[in-house]
């Protein structure tokens, strides 16, 4: 019996911010961010959206009438939390109107939570093979205004089911893991923005993959040669470049080729939405699916990390059943019909944060299904607006 990723979705606002605009706004030389960085657009996200709504509007594209009473978790990785003690997933759970017999749980640690979420629905689907689990990674990726880490905000929603004979990519048993505690990354509970040493943060993120991947390596006797890609973690594109780069010397002349052109497919979507913390390794996963030439059976390694630190490093091949024809429509569809605004509009945008008390919210403006529309008594008030 294979377990893996039966549909993986994603959403994030119709509105983005151009990072050569934002390049001339700061007076750098634009191939800073182009490709220093690795980006060139990032989501920009309004006060109308939160994790929740974008988790919603991500995952009511993989939950229907179908599998709705097959669903038995809800695992909702995420460090943007809105509440201390209720979950995010227990909002997500109403919204998408799924059975009250589930649980529905918030994972943290850092980008890596929806990695867990895998895992842990990983290892229930084998015991309830009838069963599905919803894993969803939603983050809003936040530095400030004019601060080194600008140009790696973004955000979104990445939505996925986890099921026996999935239709995408079927999980191999071995991972492997790593935690240490360290403070390359984090954000105090009185903080809305997150603190950051970026150039000891890069370093450990590809000590952890080095070591991960020699420990995968030593567990199953796999070699890079048996590998088709590598999806990465993604907070900038350039981040994965340089973890792959790491370990290209393993592979043959012809084989890093191949590497690197799936990796450039790997990272299209995350270089035009920014980051999403918990969802930028499964938008990388999504990109690599949509952009390059993939067959069944062709064996793909994922390397999730989030500061603090945990990493993990695992594989799947990908599905009999795999299409992707649908799923790069509607990115095509997305992409085109997204609505640019100026450096001015965006920063009125970022500044443009809820209360700490009762307000109504205008959200003409957004387009989503699934919106936050105000709080009352200190309670997010969402609608779906095809209920």
């Amino acid at each position: 019996m294979h377990i893996g990723i039966d549909q993986l979705e994603f959403y994030a606002p119709s509105t983005y911010l151009d990072l050569t605009e934002l390049a001339d706004a700061r007076q750098v030389d634009p191939n800073k961010y182009l490709i220093g960085i690795g980006q060139s657009q990032q989501a920009v996200i309004p006060v109308t959206q939160d994790v929740v709504t974008m988790a919603a509007n991500a995952a009511s594209r993989v939950i229907n009438d179908e599998n709705r009473n097959k669903i038995a978790m809800v695992l909702f990785g995420t460090e943007s939390g809105i509440d201390h003690s209720k979950s995010a997933a227990m909002y997500l759970k109403r919204l998408l109107q799924l059975p009250d017999n589930i649980r529905a749980i918030e994972l943290k640690q850092a980008c890596y939570g929806a990695t867990a979420g895998v895992q842990f629905a990983r290892d229930y689907v084998a015991l309830h093979p009838e069963q599905q689990v919803l894993v969803v990674g939603s983050d809003i990726a936040r530095y400030g205004l004019k601060t080194p880490g600008e140009v790696t905000q973004g955000g979104g929603a990445v939505a996925m089911t986890i099921s026996a004979e999935p239709a995408l990519l079927n999980l191999d048993d071995v991972s492997t893991f790593r935690s240490e505690d360290i403070m390359d990354f984090w954000r105090p509970l009185y903080r809305t923005e997150a603190l950051v040493d970026g150039r000891y943060s890069e370093n450990v993120y590809i000590d952890f993959f080095k070591a991960v991947w020699a420990n995968y390596q030593s567990q199953t006797n796999r070699h890079i040669r048996d590998f088709e890609a590598f999806a990465f973690h993604l907070p900038f594109t350039k981040m994965g470049l340089k973890a792959l780069r790491a370990v290209l010397p393993e592979a043959s002349e012809q084989q890093q080729s191949q590497l690197m052109t799936n990796f450039e497919a790997s990272r299209v979507y995350n270089r035009l939405v920014g980051n999403l913390y918990t969802g930028s390794l499964y938008l990388s996963l999504r990109s690599l699916f949509d952009q390059a030439t993939l067959k069944p059976g062709q064996r793909i390694g994922l390397f999730s990390y989030g500061s603090g630190a945990e990493g993990e490093f695992y594989s799947g091949t990908i599905s009999d059943k795999f299409d992707v024809e649908a799923s790069k429509a509607w990115f095509d569809h997305y992409f085109a019909n997204r609505t640019q605004v100026d450096v001015a509009t965006y920063e009125r945008l970022f500044k443009q944060q809820l209360p700490n008390h009762d307000v109504l919210l205008d959200t003409r403006q957004d387009d989503a299904r699934f919106v936050l529309a105000g709080i009352k008594h200190d309670q997010r008030q969402y609608v779906d607006r095809e209920a």
